[in-house]
Formats: structure tokens, C-alpha cells, sequence
């Protein structure tokens, strides 16, 4: 009986559902009907026959019947009948006509002017202001030469010094823009940008002579500086098309990566860079010549500050690059890059604030040189398919006006590639990275072999979390130079990647690797890289060090990171990071 009742009651609930249409029905040609003839004509006049147009004979007639026409409904009304409209000047005060205030010190709450939410002048003149603090502290330990004659300790007469360092650095960096124009839709169509920043650092180390030249100095330096990281004038120049494909030139001190990881060179320097984009923003091109700064030796920040002009170096790029999006596959962008370095230092001697010897590097017949090389490089960043690639190729071709163990000039000949695939499964992605750098197999001939970047800053393997990128490991009893400058993966044999000239003649990279990235939480990650270091050849080695049977192993990079983002946001970030280097036999020779 339950049953029973539960069908006549979803019966009746149909019939009523039914009966709904069949009343509006009726309600509506009543009202119909009470409209007088002559208005009823004005409102639905009398259908005319459509135009016919010819049809195959395969394509099926459509049925189609279009909405009875009600004359009781009313018409539209007309912009006259309705009267006219109360304006506002603009559309950033449509914020304020709702209640929106203006609130300077919350930026998200209230609408701010100091980032770029309301004209700061004029109708179309913003400004904005961002801050950011960047706080390094870093206990670390690695193979350091003792300080012989200027040593101050018991038992130091060895070969190797106490390498315990601690490295406290807090950068405070002021990004002030002025730009001009609708950001909406189009880009602006003049940008002023201008990027203080000071640096204030604190290094003790277990040696004399490490941190200065002056051993009087003592273990401990504690220094501050005032750098200009972009202080540069972009004029948009011109659109080309109605989607704002467009062209514009900048001209100043101003940031330039030359690949998708930083392989090549990642710096900010003085230059006159033309750029735009095509097809819809498919295509991006630069042309771009930039002259490189002498930085702050303890910071690394441009050195405009203090030095002004004498800070530019004699060494210019020429740039010419362009990225095209979804090639070869949808979701994978390609990108091609030709770079020409030309190096005038031959014969200059600088150094730096510490009284260290910078260029030309202590190694070899110390002597600088003059060189002219040209990279050409292919790189790409995406997917295919659940599968996640970036990878980059360079080779570099040209000469040296003389080598680093011979007084005459050296072929260029030298290659590079990377490759990092990578895989998501949920909150986990696996990563896997390989990179080759050719070594020099002879460094007494006439060719230099070994593959060494303008700047590099390689976001790949770990990136800084990892220990032979993070740390400048040195060449002890070799020369004052590093295997692998700071942030930089490649055995290049510098003085220091800021203040070095590129060396050709160096024993190259081997590294391969595998990683995981953990999202815990969307505010907590944890990273691990495990990596494989070697040399591609070591003669370089073997003839700075004057020694034989060097291996190439230079041992396994293990990492491991905490990234903690309060706010879920990039606002706020910590990281906790720890590395370290089990030595391989190679590195146990040096």
C-alpha cells in the first residue's frame, strides 16, 4: 500500500507540473486579447517570407519554429525613454563608488596607490612600490687552504685549514616603477624603473687570509653596500596588430636571462635591449647589447654605486634570441639563441675589495686575455603529454688571445647540454636531470675545449640547495680560483663567476641526477636531489696541480629542502635546506 500511495502522489505532481504551462498559456492570450489591433500590428507586424537559399540535396531540412510572438509584452526600452546616465571619470572609481577606501599600509585591503590600483597622477600615470627582504643564514664547511705563514693556531702547518664558516647576509631591495598607459588591454606605453638595494653581511671563517688579502685583517668581516640592480627608461615603441602585438626598446641598467634555467647567463647589466612579440604572443624575440658590471665582491650587487662609470667592464654581449610557443607540440615552448662575447681585458689587472687577484686569475701563466666567442644555443620548456621537459644545448665557437698554460692564442671549440624530465603523480613529482660540459683534453695545444658560460645561474639539479652549486668549492695548491663558482654548476677554473673571464680551458661536467618534490601541504614542500658529479677530463686539472692520476669522479651532491609559504603565496618564503658531498676519487686526489 506504501507503494501504491507513493505512485498516485508523483502522478498528481506531474499532472500539476503540467497544468503550470497550460495556465500561463491561457494568462498570456488573455492579455493578448485585451490589447487594442493597431498596437498589437506595430508589435508583432506580419512574418515575411525568408529568402530561400540553395541547399544540397544530402543536408536534411530543419524544422524550425521560432517563439510566437506575445503583443502583450512590452517592448525594450529605448536609451531616450530610460534618460540619461550619471558617468564616472573613470574606472578606477567605480572602487569608491561602492565604498572601497583607500588604505596605504594594508595592500590587501582598501585600494592602495602605491601599487598601481589608481592613477598616481594625471589619467593614466602609475606607481608602484615593492619591497623585498632577502636573509641568508649559512653554516658550512668545506676543504679550505690553511693560511700558512699568517696562520694563528696550533697545528697548522698542513696543507688544509679548519673550513667551518658562517655566513650571515640580509639584502633590502626597493623596486620603484612609474608607467604610463592602460595595462588592461595593451602594455604601457612608457615605463621608468629604478631597484636600490643594501646589503649588509657578517663572514667568520677558521682561517687568516681568507676573507682579505691584509692577514692583520683577522677571521671575521662584517660589511655593508648600496647596489643598482635596474635603473633603466622602456619606451613602447609601436602595436602591429589588433591584438597588441607590439614592439619597444629599453635602455639602462636592467635584468637579462638568456635561456629558461640560467644556463648561459643570468644578469642584470647596462644595455639597449629592442623587443616585442608576434602571432598573439605565440612569438617573442629580443635583440639586446649589454655591457657587464664589476659587482661588490661580498655581495655580489651592481657596483654603480660607489665606483659609477669605472664599474663597467670591457666586456659586451650581443644578444639575439626568440621563443615560439606551442612547437613542435601544444604546451611546449621552443626557443633559439645566438650570443657573441667580446672580452677586452687582455692586459688589465683588477682587485677586487678583499685585495684579492681577480682578473687575470691566479692560475696558469697569470695573464689576462682578449677573446671573441659566439654561443649558439637551442632550448625548450613544457610538456608532452604527462610528461614534463626543459632542456637547453649550446655550443660555442671563436678564440683567445692566448691560453692559460700557453703564450699563444686557442681555438674555441666547446659544447653544452642539459635535460631535466619530469613527471606528476598527485602532490609528488619525480624528476630526473642529466648535463654534460666538454672538458679540455689537452690544455697545451692549440684548441681550448672546455665549456664555460658568460654568468651562469642554473635553476636545474637542485639549483642552489644543492652543494657544488651553492658552494665556490676551491682549487687548493692549484691557484687562487674555484672549481665551481657560487650558484654555479660548472668546473670553469674562475677566479669567481662575477669578476672571472670565461675559461675554455677546463676540465668540464658530468652530472647526473634525480629528484622528488613533495606538496604536503599547499603551504609546505620538501625537496630531494641526489646527483652524480665528475669530470669530463681532468689534464687541466693534473697540469694546474702539477700531478698525476687524477680520477674523474668527483662524488655524489645529496640535498634535501623545506620551503614553507605562510600565506600560501610567494609574499613570504622560508627555506631550510642542508647538503652535502660524499667525495669520489677525483675529488679525493685534489
Amino acid at each position: 500500500m506504501a507503494g501504491d500511495r507513493s505512485i498516485k502522489l508523483l502522478t498528481a505532481v506531474a499532472l500539476a507540473a503540467l497544468a503550470i504551462p497550460a495556465q500561463a498559456q491561457h494568462a498570456d492570450a488573455e492579455a493578448a486579447a485585451m490589447v487594442p489591433p493597431a498596437v498589437a500590428a506595430e508589435r508583432c507586424p506580419p512574418e515575411t517570407a525568408a529568402e530561400s537559399r540553395r541547399r544540397s540535396a544530402d543536408v536534411p531540412v530543419l524544422e524550425y519554429e521560432p517563439t510566437p510572438c506575445n503583443p502583450a509584452q512590452l517592448p525594450t526600452p529605448m536609451l531616450d525613454q530610460i534618460g540619461g546616465f550619471q558617468g564616472l571619470p573613470d574606472r578606477w572609481r567605480l572602487v569608491e563608488a561602492i565604498g572601497i577606501k583607500q588604505n596605504l599600509l594594508d595592500p590587501y585591503h582598501g585600494y592602495n596607490i602605491l601599487k598601481g590600483d589608481k592613477p598616481a597622477f594625471g589619467e593614466d600615470w602609475f606607481f608602484a612600490l615593492v619591497g623585498v627582504s632577502d636573509t641568508v643564514i649559512e653554516p658550512r664547511e668545506f676543504p679550505v687552504p690553511v693560511g700558512g705563514p699568517v696562520a694563528d693556531r696550533a697545528g697548522s702547518l698542513d696543507l688544509f685549514g679548519d673550513g667551518k664558516q658562517n655566513v650571515f647576509s640580509q639584502t633590502f631591495a626597493v623596486e620603484t616603477i612609474l608607467y604610463k598607459g592602460n595595462t588592461v588591454f595593451k602594455p604601457p606605453e612608457w615605463e621608468f624603473r629604478f631597484t636600490p638595494a643594501f646589503n649588509v653581511s657578517r663572514v667568520s671563517v677558521g682561517e687568516q687570509g681568507l676573507l682579505k688579502a691584509n692577514p692583520d685583517y683577522g677571521r671575521t668581516r662584517t660589511e655593508s653596500v648600496l647596489g643598482i640592480q635596474a635603473l633603466f627608461v622602456d619606451k613602447h615603441m609601436w602595436n602591429v596588430s589588433e591584438r597588441y602585438d607590439f614592439d619597444s626598446v629599453r635602455v639602462g641598467v636592467q635584468p637579462f636571462t638568456a635561456d629558461f634555467r640560467g644556463f648561459l647567463y643570468s644578469d642584470s647589466a647596462l644595455g639597449v635591449r629592442w623587443f616585442g612579440i608576434r602571432d598573439n604572443n605565440r612569438l617573442q624575440y629580443n635583440l639586446a647589447w649589454f655591457r657587464r658590471i664589476d659587482k661588490d665582491t661580498n655581495s655580489g650587487l651592481n657596483n654603480l654605486a660607489e665606483r659609477g662609470l669605472a664599474a663597467l667592464r670591457h666586456d659586451d654581449l650581443f644578444v639575439a634570441n626568440v621563443y615560439y610557443q606551442d612547437f613542435p607540440v601544444l604546451g611546449f615552448t621552443s626557443q633559439a639563441v645566438v650570443m657573441h662575447d667580446r672580452n677586452r681585458e687582455g692586459g688589465r689587472i683588477r682587485y677586487d675589495e678583499n685585495g684579492i687577484i681577480q682578473r687575470p686569475a691566479s692560475l696558469g701563466l697569470e695573464r689576462s686575455y682578449d677573446y671573441d666567442v659566439t654561443y649558439l644555443g637551442v632550448s625548450g620548456d613544457g610538456h608532452f603529454g604527462v610528461l614534463n621537459l626543459s632542456t637547453s644545448a649550446y655550443a660555442v665557437v671563436g678564440d683567445t688571445s692566448r691560453g692559460i698554460f700557453v703564450e699563444r692564442s686557442q681555438n674555441v671549440r666547446a659544447g653544452f647540454f642539459a635535460a631535466e624530465l619530469s613527471r606528476d603523480f598527485s602532490w609528488i613529482r619525480a624528476r630526473g636531470s642529466i648535463a654534460w660540459a666538454s672538458g679540455d683534453r689537452d690544455p697545451y695545444d692549440g684548441r681550448a675545449e672546455g665549456f664555460d658560460a658568460v654568468l651562469e645561474n642554473p635553476l636545474f639539479a637542485g639549483a642552489d640547495t644543492s652543494f657544488w652549486i651553492r658552494e665556490p668549492v676551491p682549487l687548493i695548491a692549484g691557484g687562487r680560483v674555484a672549481l665551481s663558482g657560487r650558484n654555479g654548476m660548472l668546473n670553469s677554473l674562475r677566479s669567481s663567476k662575477e669578476f672571472g673571464q670565461s675559461n675554455f680551458v677546463n676540465p668540464g661536467l658530468r652530472l647526473l641526477g634525480a629528484g622528488v618534490d613533495l606538496d604536503l601541504t599547499p603551504t609546505l614542500r620538501v625537496s630531494g636531489n641526489l646527483n652524480y658529479l665528475a669530470f669530463d677530463h681532468t689534464a687541466t686539472l693534473e697540469a694546474a696541480r702539477a700531478q698525476s692520476g687524477i680520477g674523474r669522479g668527483i662524488g655524489i651532491d645529496a640535498s634535501v629542502a623545506l620551503t614553507w609559504r605562510p600565506l600560501a603565496i610567494q609574499n613570504v618564503v622560508a627555506r631550510l635546506s642542508y647538503a652535502t658531498l660524499f667525495p669520489g676519487a677525483g675529488y679525493r686526489a685534489l
